[in-house]
């Protein structure tokens, strides 16, 4: 269906794909991953040709039609219903032909055609799909002027999936949707019939709806069978068949540099010796797998309150005299973890601002400890970061009095270290402004954290360095999120805003899906029967972690303890057979004090392989025990 041979794209003299070639299978819903920068979006208007490639070609059958949603979002006088069966352009002009057609024949095409492309049942269709995405039949009559920015793209995605392409590109769809919409729009793409091309970071889309992951890595791209969970599974076997093949490779290019170093003065074997020189200079270097040292979150945990941090008694708050949210009480602790679930204009973004303090109750009381501070998070702090400034002069701002390496800790935090902080922010990519303001939002070590869709931009592995880190930070939490992973994983209550009201949902986050997606259940939940103990879950996950990253990091201390204590065996050998390349550390030892200094290393070599045997040993008895569980 479609297919890139060696696209090279390169943009401000920098490379951003490097001849990256794949086959996407017809009739594939695929799901298009990598790092925040990586060029994902790149690549999507190389292929529908907004960015003429430097190099490579793009294929397709004659005749594709493509779908993608444009930058700017649809305005006007318009109404969404219109917008959207508008968006079918064959339907529009058949349609317009039939009432001005006076031949017969040609009319009884246009008749036929209609029917084909089941032209009359459009009108049903774009309201179910305005529906799913959370325009009510009035709100589907309103003008688009009447609307935000983030409902004009709905209205948007709602005209290109009424558009029925017959190859699907998405960019991110579910950023400007509530977990209702996305959870419809997953349901929706499941059951497309064509090929599908999403980006996407959301981790249960990826694996509910996708069946093939393209991983975009270092300007390469590789296909991957299966959604994303069977990605990582056969991304960590490469990636552990590629650490052995280095390796390998390494220890026999050791072997080469020695004999050339011991033998190439001699006559008896220069040409032998010779010889292997060229064949080290040969031999390609194996990558190793790249890590960003950036991909970082790292909450500054508050000092300890007294229960409770806020408590709210029959209130009400709003806007103006109009209440939006009455009769709310709810108590929050300074350990909880709270998901607040329900459709947005629902008010879940009022109850946050109150929680924030940036409201007032109309009616009713709200207590709050008076040493209390509060991190609030919105995407509104990303897009108003000022361009022209750093990380660093941002800080220094927040942080006003601090000392120079009190800022640059926060900012490392947040993986903003070295010249990362002296980067314009005009020149981050989505998710690091996103990293920024949740630094700049914490730089006081709040009790309370105040998070409003703090996952849009951030890729698949910054998510679940987000969650770790909360997972991990002593003060309490309350999430807005259309990410399911994320509420699963942090989220121990769950609070339902709908109808004026903010109640307990005492049904699980999967009872609320299919209560969503119509799969029986109703709105408040199957009773506490089916609650789990989620918190003593989220700890034990993160004692679980805490014990892996210990192992693991006595593992690599034991590998480089070896390897160090190789490498100097290595040097005593060398400088007793050569003397010419005597280290400087060994210089004007005698052949006897060489020769005891390496049965003193051979010693500590032994020590040091049964400790790494020992660590390795622990860290697979821990694995085997995870995969158990």
């Amino acid at each position: 269906m479609l297919s890139f041979n060696d696209i090279t794209v390169r943009l401000g003299g920098r490379t951003i794909l490097d001849r990256a070639t794949a086959a996407l299978p017809p009739r594939s819903r695929v799901g298009l991953i990598g790092r925040n920068g990586a060029g994902k979006s790149t690549l999507m208007k190389a292929i529908i040709r907004q960015i003429e490639p430097d190099g490579g070609s793009i294929e397709m059958p004659r005749g594709t039609r493509l779908g993608y949603i444009a930058q700017e979002a649809p305005s006007g006088s318009a109404t969404p219903f219109e917008t959207v069966l508008a968006a079918d352009t064959e339907r529009a002009a058949l349609l317009a032909e039939s009432e001005t057609c006076e031949d017969p024949d040609r009319l009884g095409d246009v008749h036929d055609r209609l029917i084909a492309i089941d032209a009359y049942s459009a009108p049903a269709r774009a309201g179910r799909i305005l529906l799913g995405l959370g325009f009510d039949e009035e709100m589907q009559n309103r003008p688009l002027d009447s609307y935000s920015g983030g409902w004009k793209m709905r209205v948007a995605l709602g005209a290109l999936l009424f558009s029925a392409p017959d190859l699907l590109l998405l960019d991110e769809p579910s950023n400007h949707l509530d977990l209702e919409a996305t959870l419809w729009l997953e349901n929706f793409l499941k059951e497309y019939r064509a090929t599908i091309l999403v980006i996407s970071h959301e981790r249960d889309l990826l694996n509910n709806v996708v069946d093939h992951i393209l991983h975009l890595e270092s300007g390469k791209v590789t296909l991957y069978p299966g959604g994303y969970d069977a990605f990582e599974r056969q991304r960590a076997e490469r990636l552990a068949q590629l650490a052995a093949a280095r390796e390998k490779q390494d220890a026999e290019r050791a072997k080469l540099q020695d004999y050339v170093a011991r033998n190439s003065a001699r006559a008896s074997t220069a040409k032998q010796a010779q010889s292997r020189a060229k064949a080290l200079a040969r031999m390609q270097p194996i990558a190793a797998a790249l890590e960003d040292p950036s991909l970082s979150f790292a909450f500054p945990d508050p000092p300890a309150l007294r229960p409770p941090l806020i408590t709210l008694d029959m209130a009400a708050v709003g806007y103006s005299e109009t209440p939006i949210l009455q009769r709310l009480n709810l108590r929050i602790d300074p350990d909880d973890r709270i998901a607040l679930l329900g459709k947005n204009g629902n008010g879940k973004t009022t109850l946050a601002r109150l929680l924030a303090a940036q409201l007032t109750p109309m009616e009713g009381e709200m207590a709050s400890s008076g040493k209390m501070s509060v991190g609030y998070f919105t995407q509104y702090q990303v897009e108003e970061l000022d361009t022209g400034d750093t990380p660093l002069e941002h800080m220094t701002r927040a942080m006003k009095g601090a000392t120079q390496g009190a800022v640059r800790a926060q900012l490392g935090r947040f993986g903003f270290s070295g010249e990362r902080a002296t980067q314009k922010v005009g020149s981050l990519s989505g998710g690091e402004r996103a990293r920024l303001a949740l630094a700049l939002i914490t730089r006081n070590a709040p009790h309370l954290l105040i998070l409003d869709e703090p996952t849009n931009h951030l890729d698949v592995d910054s998510r679940e360095a987000l969650v770790q880190a909360l997972n991990s930070y002593s003060g309490a939490v309350v999430i807005v999120s259309h990410d399911r992973h994320m509420i699963e994983l942090v989220a121990d209550r769950l609070v339902l805003v709908d109808s004026g009201q903010a109640q307990p949902y005492d049904g699980s986050l999967e009872d609320y899906t299919d209560f969503v997606l119509g799969r029986g259940g109703g709105a408040g939940g199957t009773g506490k029967s089916a609650k789990s103990d989620r918190k003593a879950d989220r700890r034990s996950a993160v004692a679980a972690r805490e014990k892996e990253r210990k192992l693991r990091d006595s593992v690599k201390k034991a590998e480089n303890e070896f390897s160090q204590l190789t490498e100097l065996r290595t040097s005593i050998d060398r400088a007793m057979f050569d003397p010419s390349s005597v280290d400087a550390t060994l210089a004007g030892l005698t052949m006897t004090e060489l020769l005891k200094r390496r049965a003193d290393i051979d010693a500590r070599v032994e020590l040091a392989e049964q400790e790494w045997l020992k660590a390795t040993e622990a860290l697979e008895d821990f694995d085997r025990e995870e995969k158990a569980a």
